[in-house]
């Protein structure tokens, strides 16, 4: 297969493309060259002396040259992109995943196809099954999918995959990056005990979701340290881990009979909701409710009220991942063994819970 690139001018036909394409053949032609120096130049720079080097690239961008990456990776047996598969990119820590993951690939050369499954396990299926049509080099993917039916349709094609901010099962292949979730509930409840508080409401997510699980069994066990029973954490659960969602809890919580006085939020997101629904109703954060919220966003430092988070390392997340997937398909790839990495996060306590009970 010929390298192409799509011109206006030439129109001889170059095998591997149509009329109007330039191939490496057309190069080496203009150049008075070989087609082996074109590759050279292209490929491998330093075998080729500074002069030649420096005349067929003016040709190269005369032409308007570029070369194939498709008919690369056939020649090459391997592609040059992973593929990031998340579950939400309307959430900024999905973003900083997503750049952790692009910095680490594009130091290797390579590049990231970012695609948002939206929590549908539908739509993760439809692009898996695309990853696996354009043979990428492996996935790093946050599953939406709980029964794992998807993944494992999708290791069938022999694609590498590293789990992202959930750790791999016993019946899971592969590596996985995630944070220590229940370390994280616990850090949240903990606080606003040592503030005061004994009475408090978990706003979740979709219940389906591991994280959110985890989340809430850190809490609880936060509370069984503390000598308060698993009845003073009221669950008001969501549909889905956004602002909307959280406006919608805040609502909810509003309206209960007795209300607690700390609510502590599965993300960012539904605690900038909640902390909306609040600021609309009159009650004051932290003096009349206090919000703890998870992934300390950007947003979470420039609300209204300063947020209170658990603080996920994001970036680290999404670099660490692309390291392991890098590893499993490079050229020790022999010796590669499967990772399972656990970070761990940290709570950054600012004014939404300072004023004490």
């Amino acid at each position: 297969m010929t390298d192409t690139a799509r011109t206006g001018g030439n129109g001889d036909g170059a095998a591997g493309g149509g009329a109007g394409s330039v191939g490496i053949k057309d190069v080496a032609r203009e150049a008075g060259v070989s087609v082996g120096t074109v590759s050279n130049v292209i490929n491998q720079p330093d075998r080729v002396s500074p002069a030649t080097r420096r005349h067929v690239q003016a040709v190269i961008a005369r032409l308007g040259y570029v070369r194939s990456e498709s008919a690369r990776q056939l020649r090459a047996g391997r592609s040059r992109i992973m593929a990031l598969l998340v579950l939400d990119m309307g959430n900024p820590f999905f973003v900083d995943v997503a750049r952790g993951a692009e910095r680490t690939a594009r130091a290797a050369g390579l590049g990231v196809m970012v695609c948002n499954s939206d929590q549908n396990p539908a739509d993760e299926a439809d692009y898996l099954s695309l990853f696996a049509e354009q043979r990428v080099r492996g996935v790093l993917v946050t599953p939406a999918d709980p029964s794992g039916e998807n993944l494992r349709a999708f290791r069938r094609h022999g694609i590498p995959s590293v789990l992202v901010d959930r750790v791999a099962g016993d019946d899971e292949a592969g590596c996985s990056v995630s944070v220590d979730d229940v370390v994280g509930g616990s850090l949240a409840i903990r606080h606003l005990v040592a503030t005061g508080h004994r009475s408090f409401a978990y706003v979740s997510g979709p219940a389906h979701l591991q994280q959110v699980r985890d989340r809430r069994e850190g809490a609880l066990l936060a509370l069984a340290e503390a000598g308060l029973p698993a009845s003073a954490l009221r669950e008001i659960p969501t549909e889905r881990l956004d602002v909307a969602s959280g406006r919608d809890a805040g609502s909810r919580l509003l309206g209960l009979a007795d209300r607690p006085t700390a609510v502590f939020c599965a993300n960012d997101l539904l605690a900038l909701g909640v902390l909306q629904a609040l600021y609309a109703a009159g009650v004051r954060v932290p003096e009349d409710m206090a919000i703890v919220g998870y992934d300390d966003i950007e947003f979470a430092a420039a609300a209204t009220v300063p947020l209170t988070s658990v603080r996920q390392p994001a970036l680290t997340l999404g670099a660490k991942a692309a390291e392991l997937l890098l590893e499993e398909t490079g050229e020790q790839a022999a010796d590669h063994r499967h990772e399972h990495v656990v970070l761990q996060p940290e709570l950054v306590v600012r004014r939404s819970t300072l004023a004490a009970r």
